[in-house]
């Protein structure tokens, strides 16, 4: 599913069920030596994922792929990545940086949201075309698109800049028909940051019970000059495996 998204620069490799025989490395084990099994397994596969696909690139897969403190993946200098999980499904994307400077996936299942989750993470206009995409368009779960879609967008900004970002710091609209959806960050999410990305293109694909979205940004498009002002990090967690 996955694949269809992206750019050819990017590799891929996701599995719809945790495979049989897949080990962390000591490193990283340490990260989910108290955690619940459901969490274990999602993250064991996460990393088995992230590294057939680094191997895909030809970069060593046997190193520990850690964790930042948000929980974002730290991988090597020379490489972009993603990873994403959900019930039934576990992803990974990599890419050497020298040809993308940042990529983001999100997988849900294409199931409502719990109550009051959209109106927590939606700004009111994506509230009303949300409403209008589920009336016009009732194949898809277009509320749990739009999380995603926010998600993906905070994992290709936050490498890119550094700074957390809001739900409400993007306006996110989907395109229906042509599986793309088209991103404004708003003037609230880029304060402080020179020449901070204003716009992303996302796209997005339904099936098999699952919905995914997947941003990525060429190393020829990322913004130059970057400079962060120095602030609180006091913003919700980036999502992560």
């Amino acid at each position: 599913m996955i694949e269809q998204l992206l750019a050819a620069e990017v590799a891929s490799y996701e599995v719809f069920e945790d495979p049989p025989g897949v080990t962390l490395l000591s490193e990283e084990e340490a990260l989910v030596r108290d955690s619940v099994e459901s969490r274990r397994r999602e993250f064991t596969t996460g990393r088995h994922c992230a590294r057939m696909a680094l191997a895909r690139i030809e970069f060593p897969s046997d190193r520990p792929i850690l964790s930042g403190p948000r929980g974002e993946p730290l991988w090597p200098d020379q490489v972009r990545g993603s990873i994403t999980h959900c019930r039934g499904y576990r992803a990974a994307v990599v890419a050497r940086a020298s040809e993308i400077a940042s990529v983001g996936i999100d997988a849900e299942p294409d199931q409502p949201l719990p109550d009051g989750v959209l109106e927590a993470v939606a700004l009111p206009e994506e509230q009303a075309r949300t409403k209008e995409l589920l009336r016009s368009f009732p194949g898809v779960r277009w509320d749990r698109m739009l999380f995603s879609a926010k998600e993906s967008v905070y994992k290709t900004w936050f490498p890119i800049t550094r700074r957390p970002l809001e739900f409400e710091d993007a306006l996110i609209e989907i395109d229906p028909v042509g599986g793309t959806f088209s991103v404004r960050i708003l003037p609230q999410g880029a304060r402080g940051i020179r020449n901070a990305p204003e716009r992303f293109t996302g796209r997005w694909t339904a099936g098999k019970g699952i919905v995914v979205t997947a941003i990525s940004v060429t190393a020829a498009e990322r913004p130059l000059d970057l400079n962060p002002e120095r602030t609180p990090d006091i913003h919700r967690g980036v999502s992560t495996a």
